[in-house]
């Protein structure tokens, strides 16, 4: 019988005797490039810390997000998820998840291109980095990236970089919020426009159109959503093997140092396994992407794997979250919508302070009348009034906001604290810069005059001093020409390591304001036509 180690579900989860690729993680860019290997007629296989979460559960795991006590629905925590952090607080765990599919198991979803100023921030203002790509570079891979997640979305953005073709899916229509919003926004001269979502406005690539459950971050039962699953299993109808509940504790090379021989990992027996292939592909994201590297250490490398140029681990960015709220004096329907159909790049290029801002309309401000329901603990008239009183009338903004980077912000390893398989956890240096507060006062002062023009009286604003991270970890094994400089090249091929790629957003060298979902992928469809022609 196959060795499953110790998981009991009886698949075998020994190494491969033969492979010409191993990636190690299967959210959206290991997926990605799996498939497009395994298509190609690649040997593959795909080694995944976390389980697989059957789709038949969805349901399930629905129920788990919306009653109390009944714990996370993606399973994340304990010591397997531990990690420290210095400086501005930074809650890892509270939106990532280690599985088959990654963080696009519970993702909102949406999906933007960055704009052309984003590669070019050094050349254009002397801050931050440049890519050693620009837009035009990554243009192609944009369009397919759109057309292989199915991006719902309209040619109605007078702000967004330039366009080959529509979007494979029409757009969702403005919410009936986003139309009271509408209203004010013209009134102050302000554009709003539709926000391209990776989720199904009608049936694609064997996924249902969306059902409207409004439980889109953290769970989409009816599949609409995109996830990397869709990915996963086309790799593995070509021929790729997943082998999942195998997180990799280290990568081994050869005795020159050129190149990976294997990626070792555990399986919960404790048992340790190597998997060889030609050649490797790390894609387990912007935090774990650096602490394999750091973990790799060697006597060739003794500050990590494809660290010579000190970068691993550092210029560590997120996007930070700018927003308001209260309430109208009619009703507003919210949180009859799961997602944002509205946003605006205005406050984008030609922002002052130079770091980019991106409103957006939300259409989920006030609990939720089921949630509170099932929270409450009081019944009958007394009840329905609270929810009377609390449902119907909230309103509000939100908005990312662009961290540039700093090599201080860091991922490091904490020596002092070990996860379950006896390897230091990571630790997470970070804080904001004065620039990127001021960029968020600016979102604000945005976002309160038009919650006032529309007649709202403003109960909360999230501003410079109480933001928090969009959970978009970036910029940790950035990519560069110079190798003293950055950690791979623009194929995202490691300058020190000819055999290994990192992919994900852990390479980009700036963030922009827009979430990276489709840059990643985008990315990674470039990384594996590397990766494929140089087999």
């Amino acid at each position: 019988m196959a060795d499953d180690g110790g998981v009991g579900d009886g698949r075998d989860r020994t190494p491969s005797a033969r492979a010409d690729v191993c990636v190690v993680g299967s959210g959206p860019a290991g997926a990605l490039v799996a498939d497009r290997l395994a298509s190609a007629g690649k040997e593959v296989v795909v080694l995944e810390a976390g389980p697989r979460f059957e789709f038949d559960r969805r349901r399930e795991q629905q129920e788990r997000h919306i009653r109390p006590g009944m714990g996370d629905p993606w399973e994340m925590g304990g010591p397997r998820d531990d990690y420290t952090t210095a400086g501005k607080h930074y809650p890892l765990n509270a939106a990532r998840v280690k599985g088959v599919g990654g963080s696009t198991l519970h993702w909102q979803g949406m999906v933007m291109r960055l704009h052309e100023r984003d590669f070019e921030m050094e050349t254009r203002y002397g801050l931050g980095a440049d890519w050693p790509i620009d837009y035009e570079d990554l243009r192609p891979h944009y369009a397919e990236a759109e057309r292989e997640l199915g991006v719902a979305g309209a040619m109605d953005n007078p702000y967004a970089p330039p366009r080959e073709e529509p979007f494979p899916l029409s757009a969702f229509p403005p919410s009936y919020s986003d139309s009271l919003f509408a209203e004010a926004c013209e009134r102050l001269g302000i554009d709003m426009h539709s926000v391209p979502n990776a989720r199904n406005s009608e049936p694609y690539d064997g996924r249902a159109a969306c059902q409207g459950y409004g439980t889109c971050r953290p769970v989409c039962p009816s599949g609409a959503k995109y996830t990397a699953e869709s990915h996963v299993e086309k790799a593995v109808n070509a021929g790729a093997r997943v082998i999942d509940h195998a997180p990799v504790q280290r990568l081994e090379h050869d005795e020159s140092g050129d190149a990976v021989e294997a990626a070792v990992y555990a399986t919960p027996d404790g048992t340790e396994r190597r998997q060889s292939a030609r050649r490797f592909v790390v894609a387990c994201g912007g935090v774990e992407n650096a602490r394999l590297l750091l973990l790799s250490e060697s006597e060739r490398y003794p500050d990590g794997l494809a660290n010579s140029s000190g970068a691993v681990g550092r210029f560590f960015m997120d996007h930070l979250f700018a927003g308001a709220g209260g309430r109208l004096d009619e009703p507003t329907r919210q949180n009859h919508v799961g997602f944002i159909t509205s946003e605006c790049h205005q406050f984008y290029d030609d922002a002052d302070p130079i770091e980019g801002v991106k409103l957006e309309f939300l259409n989920y401000a006030g609990p939720s009348p089921v949630i509170e329901a099932l929270h409450a603990e009081t019944w009958g008239d007394e009840l329905l009034d609270r929810l009377l009183d609390s449902y119907g009338t909230h309103i509000a903004m939100g908005g990312l906001v662009e961290q540039l980077p700093d090599a201080e912000n860091r991922i490091t390893l904490d020596p002092e604290r070990e996860d379950d398989h006896g390897n230091p956890v990571p630790h997470i240096e970070w804080s904001l810069s004065e620039r990127t507060r001021a960029a968020i006062r600016r979102a604000n002062e945005v976002q309160h005059a038009i919650l006032e023009e529309l007649g709202a009286s403003i109960e909360w604003t999230v501003g410079p001093e109480a933001t928090g991270p969009a959970y978009h970890q970036m910029g940790t094994t950035r990519m560069g020409n110079d190798p003293a400089e950055s950690v791979v090249d623009a194929d995202c091929r490691t300058h020190d390591l000819s055999n290994l790629w990192v992919v994900g957003s852990s390479v980009f060298p700036t963030g922009g304001a827009m979430n990276p979902t489709l840059t990643i992928a985008a990315l990674s469809l470039r990384a594996a036509d590397s990766v494929a022609g140089s087999l």
